[in-house]
């Protein structure tokens, strides 16, 4: 007998869940139907920026043929669902069409977050998410060079569109609300050196710097972007990069709980309070926190395949492995320049010592986050030089083998 098993979102993590259960079900008692909000099967949302860099949409594309010409998959674009009924175990998407599961996994992402500033729903205000929203972008800055474009967020997704804006020939303005770039990952230090070696490039940085509203101009469409402290900066287009929240909608027409910040609330399994329902990734609230990466999205896909694989899509505690949270360290590429956050950054951890190295002339920052017993590394941060990161990951929670400054001049 066949089970079908409906994902809700065609993102990165979704396919992973996809993938992995046609992968795995070699006795053929899966089948898979694929309800995708966008026009397009999934891509690597994580190499936005090249796209706008020259890239094809082809080369980021995850779904390969072997995956599209599978006939156990059901793959339906353009095709969110709108309303779960856990009664019957269907769901009903935007077309009004009903779909029967055994087995359901909500995969439905994020949204990008706008501040409610007055005029941000102006024209020439984008979001940058999805690859239609970079054609958006780019129609709109067809011929910009020179022109200004502001990108509101210093975080990891506003570099990133910051950059992409650069790659477009723009003069870029970054305004961010927290006292540093790229504040969940690095520390002071970390993103001064970061904001530093970003405005060398010709990117203007504002950081402490607070959105009071997006003005218009006698035509109706963005003019400039009016700061906290009477600042204009004129531009004719914006991009909102402030961060994320997760796409939970679908949770109180269907009567499952929500984390108090959001996201679908599910156990260290993935399980909701339904037992034929998973959430996975950035909706996803495991034990009430959303996980913004791609790495503990994908571990979270791999357990909830082990379930499904093990029990045929029905509870069991005994069934395959648990999500007991991510490492979180990550090593990035921004605007040319290497950061690194490694475990905990920010020295959260009671009797935790920091050891910093700066080295302002040459444009890097190292600091390394340890126990009270001067040995166990806990976490660090690097920038402008992060060529230590695979060693000191790998040592995370370890006694360093070595004094402290001598890991901070190892080469691959």
């Amino acid at each position: 007998m066949t089970r079908t098993l409906v994902i809700a979102g065609h993102g990165m993590i979704g396919h992973r869940v996809a993938t992995d259960v046609l992968a795995g079900d070699t006795a053929g008692e899966w089948r898979v139907t694929v309800l995708a909000e966008e026009s397009r099967p999934a891509y690597n949302r994580v190499a936005l920026s090249t796209y706008l860099g020259g890239r094809a949409a082809s080369a980021l594309t995850l779904a390969r043929p072997g995956f599209l010409d599978d006939p156990r998959l059901d793959l339906r674009l353009s095709t969110p669902v709108a309303a779960i009924d856990r009664g019957s175990r269907t769901v009903k998407t935007a077309d009004g069409t009903v779909v029967p599961y055994d087995a359901l996994v909500l995969a439905t992402g994020s949204r990008p977050f706008v501040p409610p500033v007055p005029g941000h729903d102006l024209p020439g205000c984008f979001v940058y998410r999805t690859l239609d929203d970079l054609d958006a972008i780019r129609a709109a800055a067809e011929g910009s060079e020179g022109r200004p474009g502001v990108v509101i967020g210093g975080g990891l997704l506003g570099l990133e569109a910051a950059g992409a804006l650069r790659k477009l020939g723009m003069k870029v303005h970054v305004v961010e609300m927290a006292p540093r770039l790229m504040a969940v990952q690095l520390d002071q230090g970390g993103g001064d050196i970061l904001a530093r070696m970003i405005r060398d490039m010709g990117v203007e940085v504002r950081c402490s710097a607070v959105t009071e509203a997006v003005e218009a101009g006698p035509d109706g469409s963005v003019a400039g972007v009016r700061l906290a402290d009477g600042t204009l900066v004129e531009t004719d287009l914006v991009v909102f990069s402030a961060g994320i929240r997760p796409r939970d909608e679908l949770a109180e027409q269907a009567g499952l709980r929500r984390a108090e910040r959001g996201g679908f609330l599910v156990d260290n399994r993935l399980r909701t309070e339904d037992d034929r329902i998973w959430a996975v990734g950035e909706c996803a609230a495991v034990e009430g926190r959303c996980y913004g990466l791609a790495t503990p999205g994908y571990q979270m896909a791999k357990v909830v395949v082990e379930q499904l694989l093990a029990t045929g899509g029905t509870t069991d505690d005994a069934a395959g492995s648990v999500f007991d949270g991510a490492d979180m360290s990550t090593k990035l590429k921004l605007l040319g320049v290497d950061v690194a956050s490694i475990g905990d950054a920010h020295a959260t951890t009671p009797g935790a010592i920091e050891y910093v190295e700066a080295d302002p002339a040459a444009g890097t920052y190292a600091k390394l986050v340890l126990a009270e017993d001067g040995r166990t590394l806990l976490g660090g941060v690097l920038a402008g030089d992060a060529k230590p990161y695979p060693l000191l990951r790998s040592l995370l929670n370890r006694e360093l083998p070595a004094p402290v400054d001598q890991m901070l001049t190892w080469k691959p």
